[in-house]
């Protein structure tokens, strides 16, 4: 009788996974505002992981995903583990202040490392530090970048970078995207290895907003975590080419959740950062 109950259950649990496309790939959304318990049985028929911030996200003065990390498990969600990082105007303020770039990031990383703990992540969980400036790095951010992810690499967890995979321009006739950039300066200093999860919601490579994305290798940056193809609201100038496939409001959104906007993504693994 337990065997028959166990498989039962174990029934029940694939029947409510998403469709795995023929390549492996796993479809995942992120959004700064926890979308309410109410709405995860509609999101986890399409997407099998999610972003979730341990600090307050860009612009919001609160972190509603604080506490939800048991019933997203609970709702067969993996995890993609976001902390939210500094923009270059606030290392430079906080440098004037007398904290230097590399000593922010220390501080930084040891609030992610104390949050990722409050939040029961358990040890080697992936945590992706939110970059969001593009291009190539200026001294003062990959000082402060590679501070964070050296401190995180010395923690029970293991860090990563949430950056633009998008060609930015980099003198006459040359461009670089912030992916390209750190992976070169990481070799270069020999640090600990860092998991990228890159955005690049430029059509093409990205088809929009579509439950149905292109191969994560068509990204543009190999050998990645996770990447974020569709975005909301939409940038005019990238998705041109693949407006139609987002809302009249310019937001994406998912079949069944009409009213929670979101921003897309793929990755090989149901569970990029590991977080269960």
């Amino acid at each position: 009788m337990r065997n028959l109950t166990l498989s039962l259950a174990l029934l029940l649990a694939t029947s409510s996974l998403p469709a795995q496309s023929p390549s492996g790939q796993h479809l995942g959304f992120d959004r700064n505002l926890y979308p309410g318990n109410d709405a995860l049985p509609a999101l986890r028929k399409h997407f099998a992981f999610t972003g979730y911030w341990l600090n307050n996200p860009p612009g919001e003065t609160t972190n509603t995903w604080r506490g939800k990390r048991d019933t997203l498990i609970k709702n067969n969600f993996g995890f993609l583990v976001l902390f939210n990082g500094r923009e270059d105007a606030q290392i430079l303020r906080f440098k004037r202040r007398g904290t230097t770039p590399e000593a922010l990031g220390r501080q930084d990383a040891a609030a992610a490392i104390a949050a990722a703990r409050r939040e029961h992540f358990p040890a080697n969980t992936i945590v992706f530090l939110d970059q969001e400036e593009g291009g190539r790095l200026l001294d003062e951010q990959s000082a402060y970048l590679f501070a964070w992810t050296e401190a995180v690499a010395s923690s029970a967890y293991k860090p990563g970078i949430y950056l633009s995979g998008q060609p930015a321009a980099d003198g006459p006739g040359k461009t670089i995207t912030t992916a390209q950039n750190v992976r070169e300066m990481i070799a270069a200093k020999h640090l600990h290895p860092v998991a990228l999860f890159v955005y690049q919601d430029t059509c093409p490579p990205s088809n929009g907003c579509t439950v149905t994305p292109p191969p994560i290798a068509a990204s543009g940056t190999p050998d990645i975590a996770a990447w974020q193809y569709a975005q909301s609201p939409r940038r005019p100038e990238n998705t041109k080419t693949c407006r139609k496939t987002y809302a009249a409001d310019n937001n994406c959104y998912a079949p069944g959740a009409p009213q929670i906007y979101l921003d897309m993504s793929v990755a090989i693994s149901d569970d990029p950062s590991h977080g269960r």
